[in-house]
């Protein structure tokens, strides 16, 4: 059952709440009529138990039962950290 369950890819948006991060997912599709080319975004918020994530790192994030009103996901690992710019030093 636990294979069954939607895995995402997306970018961290916000890490502002305790335990929650908002991760944005980009799917890219084609208009059926015309074929141009169409960025969607979505956002969800996932289950970020060690407050691990910050803000630019790609995450994975899998469905679970509801932990919140609005959170169904969890992250399951972080892929890439984001890269960390100094702004004293720029």
């Amino acid at each position: 059952m636990r294979e069954q369950r939607r895995a995402l890819v997306g970018t961290v948006t916000s890490d502002k709440m305790d335990k929650t991060v908002v991760v944005t997912i980009e799917r890219v599709t084609r208009h059926p009529l015309y074929g141009k080319v169409l960025r969607r975004n979505k956002k969800y918020k996932a289950h970020d138990a060690e407050n691990h994530c910050q803000v630019g790192d790609v995450v994975r994030i899998r469905e679970c039962s509801p932990i919140s009103k609005d959170k169904k996901f969890f992250v399951e690992e972080i892929l890439q950290r984001a890269v960390l710019v100094d702004e004293a030093n720029v």
